[in-house]
């Protein structure tokens, strides 16, 4: 890949991780509800995936929640970080979803759950993805979106301008349900859904937040941000606009939104359903709606 490409720093999301691995269970709440959700969309799929791969699977909140649903025989784990790996147990191998180890048409189902917005070349691991799966086998999964933390990339951002004078990349940058869906199909996938939950966590005070990301392995890997320690006087000034911003004023808790990017793809198949050809219509939209069609120029269109 480029250096334009260096969004994040993998070696730091690895370390990161690998730090987290083994008290994770203490963290996992997040990657344990997405899982849950995964899993009930997989119910939704009326066929049978024998075999599975769960890329990014963290403490295997994902594989344990599908298995045995929907025909689901064998999954196999895999993280970028060993050590969690080693924590998903059961069939894990350490691998990098940005070179991905399979073999082409390998898998009936391919899942992931909250690990691809640290991706920095996303659409060449979808494309990988959907060379990996066997044809008209599925790809579901979950990635944060565009609206998470807001509340705290706000508060660092106001606090480090008003005392340091300037800005760095303190959170990770993350897309939205619009430009995922244009990439799974640039990236060769059919029928292509994406939906989006928030999930709000509610801390009895932002540093306890700030204990989870680092508890969970989601501390800030962005390749630019500023090496070393944050500023005391920066991060009190930031947890101070959080709890004056944010607080409820009836129990005193701030909230944290998470944005979960739900996908939901297919790898192409000759059996799948094709859009028709543009004006292939036997019917007009204005003869159903029993209205008046108009042209660009206002004027009605004539028959």
């Amino acid at each position: 890949m480029s250096d334009l490409m260096q969004i994040f720093d993998r070696t730091t999301v690895r370390r990161h991780r690998d730090r987290a691995a083994a008290r994770l269970g203490d963290y996992d709440f997040l990657f344990r509800e997405s899982a849950s959700r995964i899993a009930d969309r997989l119910e939704d799929v009326a066929r049978d995936f024998p075999l599975v791969a769960d890329l990014g699977c963290h403490g295997g909140e994902l594989a344990d929640a599908i298995q045995g649903r929907r025909g689901v025989e064998t999954v196999i784990r895999a993280d970028l970080s060993p050590a969690m790996a080693r924590r998903a147990g059961g069939l894990a191998v350490a691998a990098d979803e940005e070179f991905l180890p399979f073999a082409e048409g390998a898998f009936d189902a391919i899942v992931t759950n909250l690990s691809l917005h640290w991706v920095n070349d996303l659409p060449g691991a979808l494309i990988q993805i959907r060379r990996a799966l066997k044809p008209d086998g599925l790809f579901l999964g979950a990635m944060l979106g565009g609206e998470t933390l807001y509340e705290l990339r706000h508060c660092l951002t106001q606090a480090e301008v008003q005392v340091e004078g300037g800005l760095s990349p303190r959170v990770s940058p993350f897309t939205d349900s619009r430009d995922l869906g244009a990439l799974l199909q640039r990236a060769g996938f059919a029928l292509p859904v994406v939906d989006s939950d928030i999930i709000t966590v509610r801390y009895e005070n932002p540093m306890r937040l700030l204990d989870d990301l680092r508890g969970m392995g989601e501390s800030n890997a962005v390749a630019e941000r500023r090496k070393g320690f944050t500023r005391r006087e920066t991060l009190l000034t930031a947890l101070e606009r959080y709890v004056a911003e944010h607080r409820d004023p009836e129990d005193g808790r701030v909230p944290a939104s998470f944005q979960v990017l739900y996908m939901h793809a297919w790898a192409p198949h000759d059996s799948q359903q094709k859009p028709l050809r543009p004006g292939s219509a036997a019917h007009r939209l204005a003869d159903a709606l029993k209205a008046e069609e108009f042209k660009v120029d206002g004027e009605p269109r004539r028959n």
